[in-house]
């Protein structure tokens, strides 16, 4: 388990970077295609497709929440396309960079995440969140 500021620091750092791959969807959507029409239903409808996704499937509220593993897959699925968007969007590097940052984070709290669950159902007192 994390130290509580240092979970605090990855809980909200976990929040932009859900803001961070939707706004990069955005980017990319309202980049592809050769017409005004593509670029408006692909910028509006990718993130908000993602979006949807993410709040009835991953997030902490989720309308249909699944076990960890379901969890998982669905921030897979969004954050892979949005690490695809980066590629598109700014390259390889940025792409990378993102890549790295969006898979280490998830680990993170998904591991720190899993420990005060345990806890809570162990009756484990403790001073983290």
């Amino acid at each position: 388990m994390l130290p509580k500021p240092v979970h605090l620091v990855n809980e909200l750092l976990a929040f932009l970077l859900e803001l961070v791959a939707f706004a990069l969807l955005a980017v990319w959507g309202f980049r592809v295609g050769d017409n005004v029409l593509v670029h408006i239903l692909l910028g509006i409808g990718t993130p908000a497709l993602a979006i949807v996704a993410w709040g009835m499937f991953a997030a902490p509220r989720a309308k249909f929440p699944l076990p960890i593993a379901g969890v998982l897959v669905v921030k897979a699925l969004v954050f892979g396309a949005a690490t695809a968007a980066a590629f598109a969007v700014a390259g390889a590097g940025f792409a990378v960079a993102c890549g790295v940052v969006l898979f280490v984070n998830t680990a993170l709290a998904t591991a720190d995440r899993q420990s005060l669950i345990r806890q809570s159902r162990d009756g484990v007192t403790s001073s983290a969140p």
